[in-house]
């Protein structure tokens, strides 16, 4: 029968005469953590609410302390500070040596620390009752900050502190509804934004934004502020906004309409048989990494067959009247039709394989200027090691199995031989292809298009090691959005992506059949995109800028077709010494007069209208006169001296030199 009585009564022990057990299994205790502990003793007039657990110690009269390791070395605390005497009497329980290490791991292990929104209610009682924060913070051995934190909590709405015990949400979503004292609202907000997005920032965003701009990219995905309107959002416009296009009101109503669209979307792919189909904020980084499955052209039909057959037939036939001159008025429309019906009988588009479909799935979202995004075909790991487990291979063929006796080869070459034979083939090749200019560009266009088109894996569809890099500019520049020259080269990449193969692996025969002046295209883009005249803070590429002006020389550029300043994307940015030589440039120094009386956004709009329709530009974006390489070196000792004489980085205080939410 166990002895309950030693377990249940307590006695004295002089501190002094209490030694740490060599047996407890904790042996580290950190010093804020036995200051913490030594301030709660202190509030509770030095007293410890637990008793601690003793065993004889190796001396007559002498105890190890079993259970509470800390709280001995927060009491030795109060006794070398004069607060408590050495031999301050202690309420200890004695347990027998035997049971000394499991106690201490169960003492150790089994604790679980106090819920946050009971700590809340907790600090709440005493707040309430007239307790400031410091005399919280040292009754219970905490910090002032992090009592401020738990009664922060109070701005909460009491559904959402429930969600939380119920372990519905973290407490990092539920910290971010502290930025807002309206219940309501945050209810509204948390019901509002999918489960995929109810992170701190987009709790916080929803929360904290009173108006939303019509050309943000949310508004542009659900259709326009027009749409939001239908659904019953407020507007706010402003009189002089020229396009009237306003502001929408209710950004929680906008964030419900850009998931209802997504959704809808998801919908329709999961009733095509996908195996998942997930609605995401941002391409996950693993999603990169994934293997990916392809559509399939769709075979012709007998019968579409036989009449792309027949119409072939007939364009020959017509072909050959028309370069022979024997040919009627009505032949070149009758042959020009049959093209046009034949281009229409191929093109019988791309399906997925049922069992690709079984095994992949999609994630959709919103890209980053507001278009809907379907990701198709992703394979998740998971998948792959469950396929090979079935012990099939990437194309779903069984996997024959391999014989028991299996005759060994003849010979093996040596890693050196294998290499210096394929160096024979490789020159061989780089020989044959220095005569074959039309190949070569070929060639060189797939490398390039692999690389901006399928940029994951790119290098294991090309044996050129020729690489293209483009700097995504859109990180630089505060308001891509507005770029003419980005908006340019977004339309041709979408155009350029209806015409060029999905597939990867179909992209080389593609390229050996298009005719040279669609290959010359596509190598202009992609050279294009790899166009980098940045000015960097750390490093000003001096030498790469000057020939970015050669090549703007040789194109004939006319850079007030691309960028007009105005107050928003230039003068607002500047300093007013900055404005005021601008004024002078343009119009002279009797409109620059005015500038310094003037507040920095008065000034700015001044010279926005000043200035429109001058053809001024800022000295960064002028291209130099380099019409040779003495011309060039000339640039560079201008560049050397200061070509712009006013702080760009001097913005006003609401700026901020970084933009890494310019597309929001």
């Amino acid at each position: 029968m166990t002895d309950t009585r030693a377990a249940t009564e307590t006695f004295f022990v002089p501190l002094s005469k209490l030694d740490a057990d060599p047996k407890n299994v904790r042996k580290t205790y950190s010093k804020e953590g036995i200051a913490e502990m030594a301030a709660t003793i202190r509030a509770d007039g030095y007293r410890i609410l637990q008793n601690i657990v003793v065993r004889k110690g190796a001396k007559r009269g002498r105890f190890f302390v079993t259970a509470g390791g800390r709280r001995l070395a927060a009491l030795n605390l109060l006794a070398e500070a004069g607060e408590i005497a050495k031999d301050y009497p202690v309420e200890c329980k004695e347990r027998s040596g035997a049971d000394a290490t499991e106690i201490s791991l169960i003492e150790n292990t089994s604790r679980e620390a106090m819920h946050p929104v009971d700590e809340y209610e907790a600090f709440r009682v005493l707040a309430d009752g007239g307790k400031p924060v410091e005399d919280i913070a040292a009754r219970f051995g905490t910090t002032e900050t992090m009592v401020r934190k738990r009664l922060a909590l109070a701005r909460v709405s009491p559904v959402l502190l429930n969600l939380y015990r119920d372990e519905e949400m973290s407490f990092q979503q539920l910290s971010a509804f502290t930025v807002s004292d309206d219940h309501a609202k945050q209810v509204e907000v948390w019901n509002s934004l999918p489960t995929w997005n109810r992170d701190g920032r987009s709790i916080k965003s929803a929360l904290q934004s009173e108006a939303m701009k019509a050309s943000d990219k949310r508004i542009k995905f659900i259709g326009g502020i027009d749409v939001y309107e239908t659904a019953g959002g407020a507007v706010k416009r402003d009189l002089f906004d020229e396009q009237n296009s306003g502001y929408a009101l209710d950004v929680a109503l906008v964030e419900r309409l850009v998931v209802e669209k997504l959704e809808a979307e998801a919908e329709k792919l999961r009733a095509d048989g996908w195996k998942w189909v997930e609605c995401v904020s941002e391409l996950p980084q693993e999603a990169h990494y994934m293997s990916r499955v392809y559509p399939k052209d769709v075979p012709l039909t007998d019968e579409q067959q036989v009449e792309l057959d027949r119409l072939e037939e007939e364009y020959a036939e017509l072909a050959e009247l028309i370069e022979a001159g024997v040919a009627d008025d009505e032949a070149e429309p009758r042959a020009d039709a049959i093209r046009a019906k034949m281009a229409e009988l191929a093109d019988t588009g791309e399906v997925y394989d049922p069992d690709d479909l079984a095994k992949a799935g999609c994630y959709v979202l919103m890209d980053y200027h507001g278009r809907l995004s379907v990701e198709r075909g992703l394979i998740r790991p998971e998948e792959e090691q469950d396929e090979s487990a079935d012990g099939t291979d990437e194309s779903s063929e069984p996997v024959p199995p391999r014989s028991e006796t299996q005759p060994e080869p003849s010979f093996s070459l040596s890693a050196a031989f294998a290499q210096e034979l394929t160096a024979q083939k490789t020159a061989a090749i780089r020989a044959e292809l220095a005569h074959n200019p039309d190949v070569a560009l070929a060639a060189v266009v797939h490398a390039m298009l692999t690389s901006l088109f399928h940029p994951y894996g790119s290098t294991d569809e090309t044996c050129l090691e020729v690489k293209l890099t483009s700097e995504k500019l859109e990180t630089s520049i505060k308001n891509p959005a507005a770029c003419k020259g980005i908006a340019t080269m977004d339309d041709l990449r979408e155009n350029y992506g209806h015409t060029i193969p999905g597939n990867p692996h179909d992209l080389w025969e593609w390229c050996l059949e298009q005719p040279s002046a669609t290959l010359l295209d596509l190598l202009a883009y992609a050279a294009a995109k790899s166009v980098n005249a940045l000015q960097l803070g750390h490093y000003e590429r001096r030498k790469q800028r000057v020939h970015a002006d050669r090549l703007a020389q040789a194109l004939k550029i006319d850079m007030t077709q691309w960028f007009e300043p105005t107050a928003e994307n230039y003068f607002g940015r500047v300093s007013k010494s900055g404005i005021e030589q601008a004024l002078t440039e343009a119009k002279g120094a009797d409109f620059a007069a005015g500038v310094s009386g003037m507040k920095k956004a008065e000034a700015a709009a001044y010279a926005q209208r000043q200035i429109a329709g001058t053809g001024w530009l800022p000295a960064l974006l002028k291209i130099a006169p380099t019409a040779d390489r003495a011309t060039e070196q000339g640039v560079e000792d201008q560049l050397d001296r200061d070509d712009c004489p006013f702080d760009l980085d001097d913005q006003p205080e609401t700026e901020n030199d970084q933009f890494p939410e310019a597309a929001e």
